[in-house]
Formats: C-alpha cells, structure tokens, sequence
C-alpha cells in the first residue's frame, strides 16, 4: 500500500489508486484458475459436439488467457509503483483485457444448452457461474471494470442461449419450456452487480477510514513534536537568559561592592555600573518583545512607509554608532514607498545594522535600497567576520551565537530571533548570503503588508 496523502484534497484520488491496486494485487494468477477450467468445459462437451467447435472455443480461451497475463505483466513493469491517474489510466487502456475472457466464456454456452446430457448441462452451467462469480470479490473494487466484465460475459451469454433455443425451436417445434432458461442468467447478472456494489462501498470506506486514521496519527504526531519542540525551545531560552543574565548582573554586585568599599573610584566604577546596567535592560527589552510576538500581544498599525525617510531615520541612529568604532558607514537611497509597519520595520533593519557594526572590526556597512523585479528591497552589508555555511540557518534562533566568533561574548543572540518573527508577521522575507571572514549581506523583500493577514500571524504566534 502506497503512503496516505498528508492532506484532505488528495485523498479521493489515493482512495481510488489503492482500490484498483487492491484489484490487482487479488487478480493475481485469477486468469489461471479460469485457463484450468477450460478443459473441464471442454471434457464435459467432448464427443457430443464436434470436435472443431470444442478446439476452436478452446484456443480462443488460450488467447484470452495469454491477454490477462499480458496485462498483468504490463500492470507490474508499468504501473504498479505509479501514481492514482496512472492506476486509472492502465484500467481505462487495458480493460479490454477482461472483456475478452467474458466473451469467450458467454460463448461456451453455444457447446453444451441443448447439445450435452443434462447432467453435462448443469456442471457446465456451475462452471460457468463460478467464472462469472470467482472474480467479484477483486472487479469489485473498480465498478467500471466489474460492469464491464460482467455486462460483456452475460450479454454474450443471453444471445448464446437465444442462438441456442432458436435452433432447437426449429428443430423440435414444441419445445417452449427453453424460454424460461434467460431468467436465470438475468436474475445472476442483476445479483452479481448488486453484491459488487456492496463490496465497492465497504471497500471504500475501509480505505477512506485509513486514510482519516493516518492523517489523524499524522496531526497527533506533530502535536506531539511541536509540544516536545516547545518545551526543548522554552528550557533552551531559560537557561541561555539565565546564562547571559549572570554575567552583567554579578559584574553590577562586583561593582556595587567595589563601590562600597572604596567610595573614591565612583568615577572610574560608575561608567562600568552603567554599561552592565545597559546590558540588562538590552537583554530584558529583547526578551519582552520575544514575548510579546509570542503570546501575540503586538498590535500592527500598517501605513505607507518612504524608504529614503527610512533609510535617513536609521542612518541617523547608526552612522555615529559604525564611526566611533572606525567604520565607514554608506548609505544608498532608492525612492519608492511599500505598505508596512514603520516601528517594526525600523526594528528589523536597525538590528541588521547593529549586528552588522558589532562583528565588522575594520572596513565598512552599507545600508541600501534597491528595485528589483520583486520590489523595493533594503540590504546591510558589512565587511565583517562571516558566517560559516553551516551556521546560516541557525543564527536565526533565539540565543543562537557561533562559537569561537570575535562579538559574540557580549551580545544575547535574540537580534536575529527577533528579525525572523518581524520578518513572518509583516510578510518581509530576509535572505542572508556570507563568506567566512569577508563579510555578510542581509535582504529584506520590502512587499506591501497586508494588516489582516500581519495581525492573524500575530494571532497565529500566540495560540
């Protein structure tokens, strides 16, 4: 059985694939049982009918017999590993193949009504009811396949005895009971298509209560990974705060000791009090937006944004952060307006710059804005440290810092956790391209914001 399909839109189609391979899968070596009947029918008519008739009905069971294996073989090499539609096609092209058993079986009844002992009469009419029912259990499956099959061998059948009784009629014109002989192949015909419905149905809703079963299982699983996932995330964010928490903080009670003892090097204490102070209420502020994005309490006020008013905002802000370390910082204007939130974009991008600052111990930034095919895009370049390959995607996450990494012992890594929140509530992708030790570049995909759409990924976050 091929796997279930993860959602509801597929499953009518996987439903209908598994049915017909059901079909297959229970077809196997059937059109053997049929050849093996064959020379019974025709023993049980030797010597009673001519011999051409029995060798000539005989060798079109052969030819019908070889079409079924035919089929199976192209079934196993062709389509057996593929897809519903092509399950679907493979009936559509070869279901020829049954049909030409039906006919050849309809046709026996010309060697034996009428012509055979009545003994040799009713095992040949078992028989021939047997071929008719054996394979309703697997035509069934496809009710396509089983009208076609069963139509075809009782149509051929009911003219066989018409054919029979007009030539017995004319040999014996008395006999009249003969007549009564259709009623019982057309009462068969009508319970086979009866009971094949039956099994379809049944089938079928074996099928479709798997499939609901398996996409049940499937969304129990992933809640169950999400929750595991959520409580690894929650003790992981803990414990790295508790982590950077300590460091500032024990340096404050150092200080404050320090302080204490020696009241004369308040001026040479007080700008290092300061500075661990800074540190904690960085590190608490970045926290609480963390937050507040996810337990969705941000409220998104979307308007148009300038981008040269956005890029002269965070120049102001930025510039004299880059140059007091000795960095050159560029600006590149390009007009053009995009629908967002302003605070929130102005966050995105002014983290970009400050990590951009931070890792960059020589060279420059640049903070640009480009058109592109896509639409207006901002970029943060920077000649800094880098990031291996293999860290791209995990920068991303709350905490996250690269080991070994100049600038990493003193920032919290939850700047970038924090542009990849922005980034999915507001609709602005950020791509990142980095070579180890020459620098990195930062895009985001300035697409107007739809405010509902924001608000709901907000709402989203927090359930």
């Amino acid at each position: 059985m091929t796997p279930a399909p993860a959602s509801a839109d597929e499953a009518e189609s996987w439903v209908r694939g598994e049915l017909i391979r059901s079909l297959m899968r229970s077809a196997r070596g059937s059109y053997l049982v049929s050849a093996a009947l064959m020379p019974a029918m025709v023993g049980l008519s030797w010597g009673h009918v001519p011999r051409w008739e029995l060798l000539t009905w005989l060798a079109a069971g052969i030819i019908a017999t070889a079409c079924r294996a035919w089929g199976a073989r192209v079934y196993a090499v062709r389509y057996a590993g593929r897809s519903a539609v092509a399950q679907q096609q493979f009936t559509d092209r070869y279901g020829f193949v049954w049909s030409t058993s039906a006919v050849v079986w309809g046709c026996s009844v010309l060697l034996f009504f009428e012509r055979t002992p009545q003994v040799n009469q009713f095992m040949s009419w078992l028989i021939v009811a047997g071929v008719g029912t054996f394979p309703l259990n697997g035509l069934a499956l496809h009710p396509p396949l089983l009208k076609r099959y069963v139509n075809t061998l009782f149509i051929t059948m009911l003219g066989a005895v018409l054919v029979r009784l007009v030539a017995v009629t004319m040999q014996h014109p008395h006999f009249q009971y003969g007549y009564l002989m259709p009623l019982l192949p057309a009462l068969h015909w009508f319970l086979l298509l009866r009971a094949g419905r039956n099994i379809h149905e049944t089938a079928r809703n074996s099928l479709e209560l798997l499939f609901h079963n398996h996409i049940l299982i499937k969304s129990l699983t992933q809640q169950r990974q999400a929750a595991v996932s959520a409580v690894a995330m929650k003790n992981r964010f803990l414990a790295s705060a508790a982590h950077d928490m300590r460091q500032p903080v024990l340096a404050l009670s150092l200080y404050a000791d320090w302080l204490r003892n020696e009241p004369e090097l308040v001026l040479e204490l007080a700008p290092k009090i300061v500075r661990a102070t800074h540190a904690v209420n960085a590190l608490f502020d970045s926290m609480f937006d963390l937050a507040r994005i996810d337990a969705g309490q941000v409220r998104l006020h979307i308007e148009r944004v300038d981008v040269a008013e956005l890029l002269h905002d965070l120049e102001l802000q930025y510039r004299p952060v880059a140059e007091s370390r000795g960095l050159d910082f560029r600006v590149h204007v390009t007009e053009g307006s995009f629908l967002t939130d302003p605070i929130r974009v102005r966050r995105m991008i002014g983290n970009l710059l400050a990590n951009a600052i931070k890792y960059t111990t020589e060279g420059g930034v640049l903070l640009a804005a480009r058109q592109t095919r896509e639409g207006m895009r901002v970029e943060v370049w920077d000649t800094g440290i880098g990031i291996a390959p293999e860290h791209l995607r995990d920068v991303f996450l709350e905490f996250y810092k690269v080991a070994d990494h100049a600038g990493t012992s003193d920032g919290f890594g939850l700047g970038l956790a924090i542009v990849a929140r922005l980034s999915h509530v507001l609709g602005h992708p950020v791509s990142v391209r980095s070579r180890l030790g020459s620098g990195s570049v930062f895009r985001v995909a300035l697409h107007d914001a739809d405010e509902a759409v924001a608000q709901a990924r907000v709402s989203a976050s927090g359930g």
